[in-house]
C-alpha cells in the first residue's frame, strides 16, 4: 500500500484516522515535507516500533529460537523482539511498549502466526505517516517457503483508525545468508543526526534563513 496518491492505495480511514493522518508530516510521498519540517518520531531517534520495523528499513534480520520463545534481531537500530511461543495468550491490559507484546502460534510445520498488541501510539505505522491508536493489533505470518526462503506478511487491524483490517506487507521474501555473514551495525545516533541537519537537512529546508 504505497502512499502515492492513487485511489486504489487509499486506506479505509475512520474520521479520526484521517484527521490524525493529516497531522503527520512525512518526508516521502505526495505529502512530503523537507527534512527539517518533519514530525516523524524516527527523525529524533525515537524507536520505530511495530509494525514499522517490518515496513521501513527492514534489512538483515536474525531469528533465534528457544523452546519458549522466538527472538528477532533487526539490523536497523540494533533492536530485538521477543515473541512468546509457550502457549500463553495476549494480556488484556498490556502496558504500552514501543514494540508491543507478542505471542506466536505454529499453525503448521512451516508457518508461525504472531499477534502483537500493547503498542505505543506515538509511533507511526510506516514512513508515510499512517497513524495507529492504542487499539492496534498487528498480525505477522512467517512462512518458510523452502529451505532457503522465508516469507513475511503483515496485516493491520485498528478499529479506531481504520474501518477494516488491511494488508500492509504481502509475502516479503527473505533469503538465507551464509553462517559467517557479518551483520554491520546501523544505529540512529542523535549526535550524527544533528550534524546531518546542520550540514544538509537545515540548509536544504532553508531553516537557517
Amino acid at each position: 500500500m504505497p502512499q502515492d496518491g492513487k485511489p486504489e492505495h487509499q486506506l479505509p480511514f475512520t474520521a479520526l484516522g484521517l484527521e490524525t493522518f493529516n497531522q503527520t508530516k512525512p518526508t516521502i510521498g505526495p505529502r512530503m515535507v523537507l527534512p527539517a519540517d518533519t514530525n516523524d518520531p524516527v527523525a529524533i531517534c525515537d524507536p520505530q516500533g511495530m509494525p514499522r520495523e517490518d515496513l521501513f528499513q527492514l534489512r538483515t534480520t536474525q531469528i533465534l529460537q528457544t523452546p519458549s520463545k522466538v527472538m528477532i534481531l533487526y539490523q536497523f537500530d540494533q533492536i530485538w523482539r521477543v515473541i512468546w511461543t509457550d502457549g500463553r495468550e495476549l494480556p488484556g491490559d498490556a502496558e504500552p511498549r514501543w514494540f508491543g507484546y507478542s505471542v506466536g502460534k505454529w499453525v503448521d510445520d512451516y508457518t508461525l502466526v504472531v499477534q502483537t498488541t500493547g503498542l505505543d501510539d506515538r509511533t507511526w505505522i510506516d514512513r508515510a505517516g499512517r497513524p495507529h491508536s492504542d487499539a492496534l493489533r498487528v498480525e505477522e505470518r512467517f512462512h518458510r517457503a523452502d529451505r532457503d526462503h522465508l516469507e513475511l506478511s503483515v496485516t493491520i487491524e485498528d478499529p479506531k483508525m481504520y474501518t477494516k483490517p488491511w494488508l500492509a506487507l504481502d509475502k516479503l521474501r527473505f533469503d538465507l545468508q551464509p553462517r559467517d555473514f557479518d551483520v554491520r551495525e546501523m544505529i540512529c545516533s542523535p549526535s550524527e543526526f544533528a550534524q546531518y541537519n546542520k550540514l544538509i537537512g537545515n540548509p536544504a529546508s532553508e531553516k537557517n534563513k
